[in-house]
């Protein structure tokens, strides 16, 4: 699994017009799930993501989590993570999980995440969604569960 986390002042998802999920400080996620991925990369990045480091304590360190302080995270499902680009100028996205499966996964993710206290915002899977953020730091962290 992949993820791109945005360290964001704000963030929502619009789809067809209309704001299907936002939130104030926190994180933006955007996930993909790929080929061959197994329920450990899913238990690795439920829990890599609320206890990634890298909100800012009293004294300017990035030193708190999601689970360290009040912040949301909206996750929007991003098949295109999974993007090959070695051949050609059209990229190829064969690495990337079926819909179905993938769908499954991502919403396990959400669920997870919710369980461990977080307040989660969602977009919508395999919508044609757009996404407005104020990126804070600038703070932004690939993961990738098969490098870890």
């Amino acid at each position: 699994m992949r993820a791109v986390l945005q360290r964001v002042s704000q963030a929502s998802v619009t789809v067809d017009g209309a704001v299907v999920g936002a939130i104030g400080p926190g994180l933006l996620v955007l996930l993909g799930v790929g080929q061959g991925d197994e329920a450990s990369d899913l238990d690795w990045l439920v829990d890599k993501v609320p206890s990634l480091r890298i909100f800012e304590d009293a004294a300017g360190k990035m030193n708190l989590s999601l689970l360290d302080t009040s912040k949301a995270m909206l996750v929007v499902s991003q098949f295109t993570l999974y993007a090959d680009t070695k051949k050609g100028k059209r990229p190829s996205f064969v690495d990337a999980m079926a819909p179905e499966e993938a769908k499954r996964t991502y919403l396990a993710f959400c669920e997870r995440c919710r369980a461990q206290g977080l307040t989660v915002q969602e977009g919508v899977f395999a919508a044609d969604m757009k996404v407005a953020l104020v990126n804070d730091g600038p703070v932004t962290i690939c993961l990738d569960s098969r490098a870890r």
